[in-house]
């Protein structure tokens, strides 16, 4: 990702990604996509090509734009945004130009609860049946081996547990236990809030010579709830002593208890969901300098960008060991509403303030300059060199005061990480105009990271265009992608899995080994311990492609562009139903306690799988019509097709077909595109667009035929308006998902959110949205 063909910094924890957020949409006046490979150019992370996000160089004036949407059922979800612009100065005339931009957006929480198609997990007719016996009213096991519920008789009150028995997907254990419908928790949409600005100050030096100076700052935060803190497993255990012991007077006796102890499997509801608050910032400076120096066009740059990152307890965790020590003298009550002096101590269990702390700094120098070589019969020969350097450094904090204290936060034996590299590269390109029609170009990139090694990467590309009618191109080029700092350095955290399972060893097939407690065993959620891996190596590719745009006549365009990947050691984590799936083949990753009777975790950090073996077409139209009274009409569409995408999930083992189905942990679509109708009018601009995605396999298909299940396709269409006839004022007006197209069901389990995917579909349904911008 570039801005103004330069890197930005990358979030800390997601550091193969960058917060968009950071540039201002007042700011921006085109985006370039380049569609194939382009790490001969602009180096790693461009293996699938790149985004340039160009601003503006002179805003004259200054503008004031307040937008809102608000989805029309009932729930959050709503959004506003407010941007002031100006810019002053003419660069030809008065030989400088600056202009300024500040941006807010804030969107409101969607629960999951207010959409009939995400507020359960529980939909066993379906293959979907995400449960916990992690509960409210608690569960326990007592030493004799006796598992249940005081309440189970009374269909699990008090309230707020699922009143269900086992799942009917794994064998009857036949226990009278209640499970708790996590799903009700979470939110679809998080509530967030953006911050971002940013100003440049253009100054011609001379008639050959521009100097500039750019500031970009953006601060994002947001706050997603999922469900109480899962006790279980961790030693909260009560005694006869108690008087919330079942039978005691409090709560209803249970048959065969007779004063065993019982280790307790609980979800304190009465502090809430837990509440994470993430808040991160990026800022870069950047210097330049371009113009004509002997011949040549030059543009060199020093940058420094700034990343941060933080993650706060901001309600619903508790101190486990207070828990622990409230239960055992009998202040708590797992299984009914707390005393007084229960909810006292309750509330001040509450582990509240900032775990995780990231850091990530990049220093930067680049210069490259470019001319005609010479004139060839063709036209001019291009050359262009370059060479940059670049210095990164990321620090990864936890506070194991904090963390420590909470096991459902997943940092409690987290540990402080840090990381340093140095890149140097040389890159050069040359345009051959063979003859008039036909242009070869080739370009190379040379890499060198101080922790991974070098790579070089060449690219070939042909252009041909015989007539104007006519143009053919193709190009073949290498690619890699080291990994992150964060890929090598972030800290290990050990999580709950997406997914509920069956421990492999101690409840193998559903049915708990003698002595075992089916309550943390069988049919939950597992600890999974993922993070960095300073082991790592680069991905690498090929990629070739060719294609065809013919335009037949000036008024219809039309592309066809066929493209190969290969893709070598992919950096990626192996997805949690994969491992779960083949315990014999993955059984070194499952990590027991000494005496084998309690699963710690299942090791799944970062690491080089195999190979990646994709290929498709992009296809495009434009269509511009007549002119004719009612306006000037045109029609994009834009869309691709994957015919293949094969993956491994180590190196030489067997490919696992994606295309048009869910594989492990995502879908592929076979086809999916963006179309644009467009009319113009006078002053007033009317655009109805389409998103669609294809119908896949969906998840659990292949490991449950009897649920077997075809994820619908996707279409969603939107409708606006836009008035331009006033100088000062620019309305516009439309509609989000016109027909209010819910997400279709798939059963997959990778995310919390379940019932649909939120990686591909949006939950809020039709949508109603305004802008209104006032020049001044």
């Amino acid at each position: 990702m570039l801005l103004n063909g330069r890197r930005l910094a990358n979030h800390p924890y997601f550091a193969d990604t960058v917060d968009l957020n950071i540039i201002p949409i007042a700011a921006l006046e085109r985006v370039e996509v380049l569609r194939d490979g382009a790490s001969a150019i602009y180096g790693t992370d461009a293996i699938g090509g790149v985004i340039n996000f160009i601003t503006k160089r002179t805003v004259k004036g200054s503008a004031l734009t307040v937008e809102g949407y608000e989805p029309l059922r009932r729930g959050g979800g709503n959004e506003q945004r407010i941007n002031l612009s100006g810019g002053w100065g003419d660069l030809n005339r008065d030989g400088y130009s600056m202009f300024g931009v500040l941006d807010y957006h804030q969107q409101s929480a969607l629960r999951a609860t207010d959409r009939s198609f995400s507020r359960t997990g529980v939909r066993p007719e379906r293959g979907m049946n995400e449960i916990s016996r992690t509960t409210f009213p608690a569960n326990f096991f007592s030493d004799l081996g006796i598992a249940g519920n005081p309440y189970f008789a009374s269909a699990c009150q008090p309230p707020g547990a699922a009143s269900r028995t086992r799942s009917d997907t794994a064998p009857a254990t036949d226990e009278p236990v209640c499970e708790f419908d996590y799903t009700q928790y979470v939110d679809n949409i998080p509530e967030t809030r953006q911050y971002s600005a940013m100003g440049r100050i253009n100054r011609q030096l001379t008639p050959n010579h521009l100097a500039s100076l750019e500031f970009v700052w953006g601060r994002s935060t947001n706050e997603a709830r999922v469900a109480p803190p899962p006790l279980s497993n961790i030693g909260v255990t009560m005694t006869s002593a108690s008087p919330y012991y079942p039978g005691n007077g409090i709560v209803p006796a249970f048959p065969g208890l007779t004063g065993e102890n019982l280790d307790i499997s609980w979800r304190p509801t009465e502090t809430g969901g837990r509440l994470n608050k993430d808040s991160s910032s990026t800022a870069r400076l950047l210097a330049s300098l371009e113009g004509t120096l002997a011949g040549w066009d030059y543009n060199a740059s020093i940058s420094h960008s700034l990343g941060r990152a933080r993650s706060i307890f901001d309600g619903g965790y508790v101190i486990d060991q207070r828990v622990i020590e409230g239960v055992a003298a009998g202040i708590l009550n797992p299984f009914g509403p707390q005393s007084a002096a229960g909810a006292d101590y309750l509330q001040n269990s509450l582990l509240l303030g900032e775990y995780l702390h990231a850091r990530i700094n990049s220093s930067a120098v680049d210069a490259r300059a470019s001319r005609d070589l010479m004139t060839l019969p063709g036209g001019p020969l291009g050359f262009a060199i370059g060479a940059e350097f670049r210095r990164d450094r990321a620090k990864y904090f936890v506070n194991r005061a904090l963390a420590s204290q909470a096991s459902s936060s997943g940092s409690a034996d987290a540990q402080d990480q840090s990381g340093q590299r140095s890149i140097g590269a040389l890159f050069s390109e040359l345009n051959v105009p063979v003859i008039r029609d036909l242009e070869l170009n080739f370009a190379a990139r040379y890499d060198h990271y101080s922790d991974v090694g070098g790579s070089f990467n060449p690219k070939v590309s042909l252009r041909y265009q015989p007539t104007r009618q006519l143009l053919v191109r193709s190009s073949f080029n290498k690619g890699f992608r080291a990994p992150t700092l964060f890929d090598l350095f972030g800290p290990q955290t050990t999580t709950n899995s997406s997914d509920t399972y069956n421990d492999p060893v101690l409840c193998p097939g559903g049915t708990p080994i003698p002595g075992a407690n089916p309550n943390i065993v069988c049919e939950q959620q597992q600890n999974i311990r993922g993070g960095g891996n300073p082991n790592l190596q680069p991905e690498r590719s090929r990629t070739w492609s060719a294609g065809i745009v013919l335009e037949p006549i000036p008024s219809l365009t039309l592309s066809a562009d066929y493209w190969n990947i290969r893709l070598k050691d992919q950096i990626s984590a192996l997805a949690e139903q994969t491992i779960f799936g083949n315990f014999p083949k993955y059984q070194n990753l499952f990590v027991y306690d000494a005496s084998g009777t309690r699963l710690n975790y299942v090791l799944d950090i970062t690491s080089n799988l195999g190979e990646v073996r994709t290929r498709g077409l992009d296809l495009s139209l434009l269509y511009r019509l007549p002119r004719s009274p009612i306006g000037n009409l045109s029609l994009s569409i834009d869309g691709t097709y994957v015919n293949k995408y094969d993956y491994q999930n180590e190196r030489g083992g067997p490919y696992t077909e994606n295309a048009g189905r869910y594989a492990d942990a995502t879908p592929v679509f076979r086809w999916r595109h963006n179309l644009l109708v467009t009319l113009v009018r006078g002053d007033y601009t009317f655009n109805l667009s389409n998103r669609y995605m294809s119908h896949y396999q969906d998840q659990n298909t292949a490991v449950a035929p009897e649920f077997a299940n075809n994820v619908g396709h996707y279409s969603t269409w939107a409708l606006s308006t836009t008035f331009t006839g006033n100088k000062q004022f620019e309305l516009t007006a439309g509609i989000k998902n016109l027909f209010d197209e819910e997400p279709p069901f798939t059963n997959q389990v990778t995310n919390f959110q379940l019932g649909y995917d939120p990686r591909y579909t949006d939950p809020l349904g039709r949508t109603v949205y305004a802008r209104l911008t006032y020049k001044f």
